[in-house]
């Protein structure tokens, strides 16, 4: 049974187990969108910190436009126009696949934003020390930076990181803006026919659970990382 077909199905009053069981399935594809923007934002985020850190003005310039508009304007706004800008703008058809696509583009240009300033914070906060010493030691950039830097930087921003990720979590929500069934979507239409909050309640726990999950593995790392202690 799809989502759509399970969404018709409801009655006025369903078991608690039945909406476990639908918003179960949501869930999967919050689980799907929280994933794939990390895959896509995490490097992403390095390269824009490369941008904004680059000695040429233009590209410099460019990637601080980028970052202001991505940090100033709200996600639920960016996924909008990325996904009905394509029939506006070019008067393409805008297949039902095509949701999931334009909710990790936003998704994953916005937190490569996000990232990309934690990134530049990390690494313009490594003392010039380190970089003496792998010179004197023969790296070249490139190994400097990912033998040298890359892994200091990592441990600093850590926490950031965390927290970023944290209210990745909670804003895949906003995928329901352009109608995409994914677990708070389906909690909203639930709610709606079994006139009932306790869809609502459910989805709290679930986002909690989800969170604690994400917060336990982050907090994994970072005692993985603290190797002077």
């Amino acid at each position: 049974m799809t989502l759509d077909t399970g969404i018709m199905l409801l009655a006025t009053k369903i078991p608690v187990s039945d909406m476990l069981q639908q918003m179960s399935a949501g869930m999967v594809e919050t689980v799907k969108i929280f994933i794939l923007t990390l895959l896509f934002s995490l490097p992403l985020g390095l390269i824009v910190a490369f941008g904004r850190m680059s000695k040429v003005t233009i590209i410099r310039w460019l990637v601080t436009v980028y970052i202001s508009i991505m940090r100033g304007t709200p996600l639920m706004l960016q996924v909008i126009a990325i996904y009905f800008g394509r029939y506006f703008l070019f008067r393409m058809s805008l297949p039902e696949g095509y949701k999931f696509i334009a909710i990790i583009v936003a998704f994953s240009f916005n937190y490569a934003a996000y990232f990309a300033e934690i990134y530049r914070s990390g690494i313009e906060s490594m003392p010039i020390g380190q970089y003496e010493a792998a010179d004197l030691l023969g790296y070249n950039k490139f190994q400097r930076f990912m033998k040298i830097i890359l892994p200091q930087v990592i441990k600093r921003i850590l926490p950031s990181v965390t927290n970023e990720v944290i209210c990745l979590v909670k804003d895949t929500s906003l995928a329901y803006s352009v109608s995409y069934i994914e677990m708070f979507a389906l909690t909203k239409q639930i709610a709606s026919s079994t006139t009932s909050f306790t869809p609502f309640i459910i989805a709290g726990v679930f986002y909690f659970i989800f969170n604690a999950i994400v917060a336990w593995i982050m907090n994994i790392l970072e005692k993985k990382m603290n190797y002077y202690q």
